[in-house]
């Protein structure tokens, strides 16, 4: 199966007529999930798993690829990025852009072996940047609460439980890289 490149990525967002915010969203998280993927590939040279970073990058740079048709026909965009992603030939990648908001898979047992796949470091480089900016979680929270809830009290629940599993996923995660979320 293929894994399209950078290139190849920036071409689909201007096919897919990805908005320039969105567009550079996606290069910060791609950024972050790559520092994320190399830092873990340094923890995990002898060991049998490694990285997949081209799949790593490739999600995050088509993370939000249906997003702005999405905004237009009130789609959900992370399914809808999965079929693009399919329809491009890309099949590898679309488990990743569909899972970018919450993960179906959610292991802690894995985590705490260090396991992480691309789906994994791609959703928590996801929910580290706001617009183009790196924040933490909490920052991130406040501003998907304010956007996405309006004021629905099931939907800032639901919200927050995705969160308290981000937090989880987090704490695995650095427990393995040299930095810390801070240092992000």
């Amino acid at each position: 199966m293929a894994i399209p490149d950078t290139a190849t990525c920036i071409r689909l967002m201007d096919e897919h007529g990805m908005l320039d915010n969105i567009r550079h969203h996606s290069l910060v998280v791609a950024r972050v999930a790559d520092v994320i993927a190399t830092g873990l590939e340094a923890e995990q040279r002898d060991r049998e798993t490694v990285i997949d970073r081209p799949r790593v990058l490739a999600g995050a740079l088509l993370h939000d690829i249906a997003k702005t048709p999405c905004l237009k026909r009130g789609c959900d965009h992370a399914e809808t990025g999965g079929n693009i992603c399919r329809e491009h030939g890309f099949a590898e990648v679309a488990p990743i852009v569909e899972q970018h908001v919450i993960l179906a898979d959610f292991s802690p047992e894995k985590f705490r072996g260090g396991l992480f796949t691309p789906r994994e470091i791609v959703y928590y480089a996801d929910k580290r940047v706001r617009h183009h900016e790196i924040v933490s979680l909490d920052e991130r929270l406040d501003y998907i609460l304010e956007q996405y809830s309006n004021g629905v009290a099931e939907i800032q629940r639901l919200i927050r439980e995705n969160f308290e599993r981000c937090q989880q996923l987090e704490k695995f995660l650095f427990a393995r890289l040299e930095f810390t979320p801070a240092e992000l």
